[in-house]
């Protein structure tokens, strides 16, 4: 989540997080994942009491173990932690997420990775060509098909549509 909403110029930007805080003083009006990056802290805490407990565990002695009172104490605590971490990400988090649906449809659009889609209607050879000019280029595989003349623009929304290409 931290990852897929960074941005939202040099980042993934793909999706939206609720704000929990004002932003950054360095960056104003940025949104921080503070409710993602706490549920990483809850984890290296159980990653911590998970530790205990082995260390705790390897102190006793043939059926004794007098570090029983701290390896329940871990355990209980990282049952309590890891049920409000989840419960808090869902409510603060995951329940507010939206999609940012117009920088997705940019990187699908300008990705050269559609080509493959095209391959049963242009051919191998025309989506190699397209595929090696959109690189050097840096047009768009869309646009290089349109120029080209290999499909109609209808003809390309309608394969290009994420519906169609998904079989839903």
């Amino acid at each position: 989540m931290r990852l897929l909403s960074s941005g939202p110029r040099a980042g993934l930007n793909e999706i939206n997080l609720p704000p929990m805080q004002p932003g950054s003083s360095i960056m104003p009006g940025k949104v921080n994942p503070v409710i993602p990056e706490v549920v990483n802290q809850v984890c290296y805490k159980i990653i911590g009491n998970d530790l205990t407990v082995t260390f705790a565990a390897e102190a006793g002695q043939l059926q004794l173990n007098v570090m029983e009172p701290v390896i329940c104490q871990s355990i209980i605590e990282s049952i309590v932690f890891v049920q409000r971490a989840i419960e808090t990400l869902r409510t603060k988090c995951i329940d507010g997420i939206t999609a940012n649906r117009e920088v997705c449809l940019n990187m699908v659009k300008n990705s050269i990775g559609i080509v493959t889609a095209l391959n049963p209607h242009i051919g191998y050879k025309n989506s190699t060509k397209i595929a090696k000019e959109a690189l050097e280029t840096g047009k768009s595989v869309y646009d290089l098909v349109l120029e080209k003349g290999l499909l109609s623009q209808e003809q390309l929304d309608t394969i290009l549509d994420p519906k169609n290409m998904l079989g839903i």
